[in-house]
């Protein structure tokens, strides 16, 4: 399951760059308007590419790391869908983030659930002995 939730956060990142940044930059060209006209600047798909290489290298801090990366996105999405929901403005953009969003909701709702059953997935790696300087190069 970590490796599923790694691959589908990069997979996450990569369609947050489509949605917030590539396609808006397409529409703005294709319609003679300035690039940045609907680009919703964040970072975190970098978060999320930190938190899918956290989930397969196994650093000390990748369980916490993952829960408080999760606890925010959950927050965060939620708040943001009750505020939304409450008078929705249904465009081309709030669409794309929205199905955005709901994607986010899902990956790190299932994270959550996963943490919490299987925390010790997340313990740290025993280092190869390559890695622990016992074979040498």
């Amino acid at each position: 399951m970590t490796v599923f939730l790694a691959h589908s956060l990069f997979v996450l990142a990569a369609w947050t760059v489509v949605i917030k940044y590539l396609f808006p930059v397409a529409w703005a060209l294709a319609h003679g308007l300035p690039l940045g006209t609907h680009v919703y600047l964040d970072f975190w798909p970098v978060a999320h590419v930190w938190l899918g290489w956290a989930l397969l290298a196994r650093p000390r801090y990748t369980f916490w790391l993952a829960f408080v990366v999760a606890l925010l996105e959950v927050a965060i999405v939620a708040t943001k869908f009750v505020l939304f929901l409450g008078a929705p403005e249904w465009t081309i953009w709030t669409t794309n983030w929205f199905v955005n969003k709901l994607f986010v909701l899902g990956c790190f709702a299932l994270m959550l659930v996963h943490l919490l059953v299987r925390r010790s997935d997340y313990a740290p790696r025993a280092a190869t002995p390559r890695e622990a300087g016992g074979i040498p190069s």
